[in-house]
C-alpha cells in the first residue's frame, strides 16, 4: 500500500506527550467579533487576539501560564478510636494535634492555615507525610482580589415606577438590540443593571459583563454588584497582578463566575452564553484604546452583544452625540429616568465669574486667593463644616502649578522631549512632564536671562490643596489624582474614607466627577471649569458638558439636597449654561449644527493617520509624501464621499524625541474609510530610517 510504513521505521515514532487545550480559549462570539474589530480597526488579526487575551496567556515567553498553588494535608491513614491516636502519637503530641485537625475538618485542610491554628513547625508535616498518616498535594488557588472583602452592600430593594418600566422593558427587548439608557445623575441606573441581570443571570441562566471607565469606580460598582450576586462577579482591570486577572479569567471561562466587570478590556471577558452587555457612562473617552488596535470599547461591546444574542444597554446622563445621534436614526432605542430616587431635586447651580470675583478683590493676596477659591465657594465649605457635612472640590488638572515663566524674558519651562511645558509638582518639588514623565528639579534662576524672577501660572491639585487646608486647618482633606492613586487600591481606600465619614473635603481631578454616590456630599465645587474647553480639539465642548454635568450630579444625593458652584472665565458658554441647568437636550441643539459644517462625528466618520519619527524633516517629509498618496488614490473620488485634511503638525508635535504631524481622513460612508486605510496601509511605503511610524486610529476621541 501507498502510505504503508516500513517496519523499520515504526520505532522511529515518538509517543504523544501532552494534547491542544480541552477546550478553545476563543469562543465563536468573539471570534467573530476579533474578526470586525481587525476589519474595522485595520489592525492585524493576531494583535487583536492577543489584546482578547489576559497577559499570562497572551505573552509569547509563557505559553504554560502559572497557576497559584497552595499545600493541602489529607489524611491517609485512618486512626478512628483514640487509642489509635494515643500509641500512634505517644511522643509526638504535635502530630498528634495536627491529626485531629485535619479529622476536625473533614480529613483535609491548607497547610499554611493548619500550621498557623496550632503554632506548628513545617518540621511537623515533613514527619507526619513521611510515616504515611497525611498525604501532602499541591492544589491550585483562585486569586480573588476581594477575597475577604464581605458580601457587599445590597441596593433598597423596592425600583421606583420609572425604574420598574425601565427593567420591564430591557428584559423584554429583543436579542442583539441596542438601548441608551438616558437618566439624569441620581435616576438610580444601577439599580436597573441589577435588576436586569437578576433576569438573565438567575433566571434565564445566562452570563453578563458590565463595563465602568474608571478604575476608581470599581469598588463601588463591584460592592453593588457583590452586594446581590455574591461569588458570581469577576473583576478585570489593569490594577490587578496578572495573576488576578489571570484566575479571573479562567473562572469566567469555566462557568465557576458569571458576572464579569471590568474597565475596557472586560469586554472581552471569556463568558459562554452571553446575555447582557452593560456600558455604564458610555460617553467615556478612556473606553477608548490609546494603542493597536485601537479600539472603542462601547463599539465593540454593541458588536459582541449582537454576536451572542445579547441585550447591549448604554447608560448615561449625558451621552455621548454619536450614540445620541443613532437613538435619533432609529439604531437605537431611549429609555428615560427623567427623576431622582426618593423624589430628590437636582442641585441648585451657581455660576461664579472669576474675572469679576478677582477683579474687586483688595490686595494681590486676596486675588491670588479668590482665583483660587470664590467667596460663595469658601463660604459653601464653611457651612458644609460646621454642619458636618461634605463638600467634592473639581480641579482637572493635577501637580502644583500648570508651569513655571520668568516674567523677565517670557521664558517657560519645558520638557526636552516633548512640545510642551513641564508642570510644577510641590511634593515631592520637581518639574514633571505628564506626557514622558521627564522630571528635573526646579531651577532658581532663569536659564535663559538669569533672573530671579520665575513665578508659578496656573492652578494644579496639589495648589488647591495647600489653599483648602489653610482656609480650613481642621479640615479633613483627600486628594484622589494620579499622583495619590498609583498604589493598588488606593482609589478604593480614599473611597471607603469618604464613605465612613473620615473626609470632610474630597479634592480630586475627572476621576471623582462620575459614578460616585455619597449621600452626605451636599456641596460641589468646580474650581475653574474652563480647563480644556478652549483645547483644539472638536469634542472640546461636549468634555467639558460632560465633566461639569457628571461632577454636579454628586451633590444632592441624600435627603439633605446640595448645592453646586462652578467657577469660570467664560460664563456664556453653551457647555456651562446648559451644564448648570441639567439640559442635556439644550446642549445636543447647541452642538449638533456645530458639527455639521464643518462635518465632524457624528456627521461623519473620521480617521486620524498620524506620522511620526525622530528627524523632524524626515517626518514632514513622509507626511507630506501620504498626502500626495491619498491625493492621487482618490482622484476619482467625490470629495462629498471621503476627503482629507492636512497635512499638518499635531497639536503636541513632539512626544518622547518623536516629531508628529497627522492627516485626518473624514468619510461619509463606513465602508469607504475602511476601504482606502486598508489601501493605504498595505501600500504605502514607510522607509526604514529615522524611527518613521504609520499608526491609524479610527474614530479618535481627540485630534490632539
Amino acid at each position: 500500500m501507498l502510505f504503508r510504513s516500513a517496519p523499520e521505521k515504526a520505532a522511529s515514532i515518538k509517543p504523544i506527550l501532552d494534547g491542544l487545550d480541552p477546550e478553545p480559549v476563543f469562543l465563536p462570539d468573539m471570534l467573530e467579533v476579533g474578526g470586525w474589530l481587525a476589519d474595522y480597526y485595520v489592525a492585524p488579526v493576531g494583535m487583536v487576539l492577543r489584546a482578547a487575551l489576559p497577559v499570562a496567556l497572551g505573552s509569547a515567553k509563557r505559553t504554560d501560564p502559572a497557576v497559584k498553588t497552595r499545600r493541602i494535608l489529607t489524611i491517609a491513614k485512618e486512626l478512628p478510636t483514640l487509642t489509635e491516636r494515643d500509641a500512634a502519637f505517644k511522643r509526638a503530641p504535635q502530630q498528634r494535634a495536627l491529626y485531629d485537625l485535619l479529622d476536625s475538618l473533614g480529613g483535609s485542610a491548607a497547610a499554611d492555615h493548619a500550621l498557623a491554628v496550632l503554632g506548628c513547625a513545617p518540621a511537623t508535616v515533613t514527619a507526619m507525610a513521611k510515616r504515611g498518616f497525611i498525604r501532602v498535594e499541591q492544589a491550585g488557588v483562585m486569586r480573588d482580589p476581594f477575597r475577604g472583602a464581605g458580601a457587599g452592600s445590597a441596593p433598597p430593594p423596592t425600583p421606583t415606577p420609572a425604574q420598574a418600566g425601565a427593567i420591564a422593558t430591557l428584559i423584554g427587548s429583543a436579542p442583539g438590540s441596542v438601548t441608551l439608557l438616558h437618566g439624569i445623575t441620581g435616576s438610580g441606573k444601577t439599580l436597573v443593571y441589577l435588576e436586569l441581570l437578576r433576569d438573565v443571570v438567575e433566571r434565564r441562566g445566562r452570563t453578563a459583563i458590565v463595563l465602568v471607565p474608571e478604575i476608581a469606580l470599581t469598588p463601588q460598582t463591584v460592592d453593588r454588584f457583590r452586594g446581590v450576586f455574591g461569588e458570581n462577579v469577576a473583576v478585570l482591570h489593569s490594577a490587578l497582578s496578572d495573576g488576578e486577572r489571570y484566575d479571573a479569567w479562567r473562572a469566567l471561562r469555566s462557568g465557576g463566575k458569571r458576572i464579569a466587570v471590568g474597565a475596557r478590556s472586560a469586554v472581552f471577558a471569556p463568558l459562554p452564553d452571553l446575555g447582557a452587555v452593560i456600558v455604564d457612562e458610555e460617553h467615556e473617552a478612556s473606553y477608548k484604546q490609546g494603542e493597536s488596535p485601537r479600539y472603542h470599547a462601547r463599539d465593540v461591546a454593541i458588536v459582541r452583544a449582537r454576536a451572542a444574542g445579547a441585550i447591549c444597554v448604554l447608560g448615561s446622563a449625558t451621552p455621548s452625540l454619536e450614540t445620541w445621534h443613532n437613538v435619533l436614526e432609529g439604531k437605537y432605542t431611549k429609555i428615560s429616568l427623567p427623576e431622582r430616587v426618593g423624589g430628590g431635586a437636582l442641585p441648585e447651580v451657581e455660576i461664579i465669574d472669576l474675572r469679576e470675583s478677582t477683579r474687586v478683590a483688595a490686595s494681590p493676596a486676596e486675588r491670588n486667593l479668590r482665583g483660587v477659591l470664590s467667596e460663595p465657594l469658601e463660604r459653601g465649605i464653611a457651612a458644609r463644616l460646621k454642619r458636618g457635612e461634605q463638600s467634592l472640590v473639581l480641579l482637572n488638572r493635577r501637580g502644583y502649578s500648570a508651569f513655571v515663566q520668568c516674567s523677565a524674558c517670557e521664558w517657560v519651562s519645558a520638557c526636552p522631549r516633548c512640545s510642551i511645558s513641564l508642570t510644577y509638582h510641590r511634593v515631592p518639588e520637581r518639574l514633571v512632564c505628564h506626557y514622558c514623565q521627564h522630571a528635573e528639579s526646579p531651577h532658581d534662576t532663569c536659564p535663559n536671562c538669569g533672573a530671579i524672577t520665575l513665578r508659578q501660572r496656573g492652578l494644579g491639585t496639589q495648589q488647591v490643596e495647600r489653599v483648602l487646608g489653610e482656609r480650613f486647618p481642621s479640615a479633613r482633606i483627600a486628594r484622589m489624582d494620579v499622583d495619590t492613586t498609583t498604589g493598588k487600591w488606593a482609589h478604593a481606600e480614599i473611597l471607603h474614607r469618604v464613605g465612613r465619614g473620615e473626609v470632610d473635603i474630597l479634592l480630586g481631578t475627572q476621576m471623582i466627577a462620575k459614578g460616585l454616590d455619597f449621600p452626605n456630599v451636599t456641596l460641589v465645587g468646580v474650581v475653574d471649569a474652563d480647563v480644556g474647553i478652549n483645547l483644539p480639539d472638536f469634542r472640546a465642548s461636549e468634555r467639558t458638558f460632560q465633566l461639569v454635568s457628571q461632577v454636579a450630579g454628586r451633590a444632592g444625593r441624600g435627603p439633605k439636597g446640595g448645592e453646586v458652584i462652578v467657577q469660570t472665565r467664560v460664563p456664556s458658554h453653551h457647555a456651562l449654561t446648559c451644564a448648570v441647568t441639567h439640559d442635556f437636550e439644550a446642549f445636543v441643539r447647541e452642538e449638533l449644527p456645530a458639527r455639521e459644517s464643518p462635518a465632524y462625528p457624528p456627521t461623519v466618520r473620521l480617521a486620524n493617520v498620524v506620522i511620526s519619527g525622530t528627524n523632524e524633516q524626515a517626518t514632514a517629509d513622509l507626511a507630506l509624501a501620504a498626502a500626495h498618496w491619498f491625493a492621487s488614490a482618490l482622484a476619482s473620488v467625490p470629495p462629498q464621499v471621503v476627503e482629507v485634511i492636512g497635512p499638518a503638525p499635531c497639536a503636541v508635535d513632539r512626544i518622547k524625541d518623536r516629531w508628529r504631524w497627522h492627516l485626518v481622513l473624514r468619510a461619509w460612508k463606513p465602508a469607504v474609510l475602511t476601504r482606502v486605510a486598508r489601501a493605504f496601509l498595505t501600500r504605502f511605503d514607510v522607509p526604514g530610517r529615522a524611527g518613521l511610524r504609520v499608526t491609524f486610529d479610527r474614530d479618535p476621541v481627540s485630534l490632539l
